[in-house]
């Protein structure tokens, strides 16, 4: 799928700047109309030929199914798949990463995404996405791919602006919405959704590695 440059505009630069003053920023722009198509069908497709399993939480040892924190499924992704969107996706993404790198020095290195579908009920209560046991997690992007969300069809990301979780934004999974916060920073949720919800939901992490000492 042929992509265009970055649109390294005004519009990036905002989300940018959003991102250094506030730690959270919420960008319309950098994915168009027709890559965002073309990932709703390929994330339909594998759907629909059941290659997803349910989402669990925690890692290694202490991962689990808990279906009473989150009920979402999802298909793990890599930069080695032959679908053309998703390669477009990783390419925009890596474009992303060096632009963040560049502007806050976050040391970014590489990219973990999967696909996600939440069915009609599905839910995620409030979590961060930083594991306690691994840091990381830097950057979380979350690319929703639902075209006309009707506004009340729930399944909105509640984003929490302060750590006691007494502010909070609601933001619809709307299609093109690239959603970009520090992982250890922000709690959010995904309220139940009324009708079938996909994205792409990602991390940007930053290599860990021995001290030098």
């Amino acid at each position: 799928m042929p992509l265009d440059p970055l649109p390294y505009d005004k519009h990036l630069t905002d989300t940018l700047d959003a991102l250094a003053d506030r730690g959270w920023a919420v960008d319309h722009t950098l994915f168009d109309a027709d890559l965002i198509a073309a990932l709703r069908a390929s994330c339909e497709a594998r759907w629909q030929a059941g290659a997803f399993h349910a989402a669990a939480v925690g890692r290694a040892v202490n991962e689990a199914r808990r279906e009473d924190i989150r009920s979402d499924a999802v298909l793990w992704l890599d930069e080695s798949d032959s679908d053309p969107a998703v390669a477009a996706y990783f390419q925009r993404m890596d474009a992303v990463r060096q632009a963040v790198n560049q502007t806050l020095y976050l040391g970014l290195a590489e990219l973990e995404t999967h696909f996600a579908t939440y069915p009609e009920g599905a839910f995620y209560k409030k979590h961060l996405d930083r594991f306690r046991d691994d840091d990381a997690r830097t950057l979380t992007a979350v690319l929703y791919l639902n075209p006309d969300w009707p506004a009340d069809a729930g399944g909105q990301m509640r984003l929490y602006l302060d750590e006691v979780c007494t502010q909070h934004l609601d933001i619809p999974p709307e299609a093109g919405t690239l959603v970009l916060f520090l992982s250890d920073r922000f709690w959010h949720e995904v309220l139940p959704t009324h009708q079938p919800r996909m994205a792409v939901t990602g991390w940007f992490r930053r290599r860990i590695g021995p001290m030098p000492w």
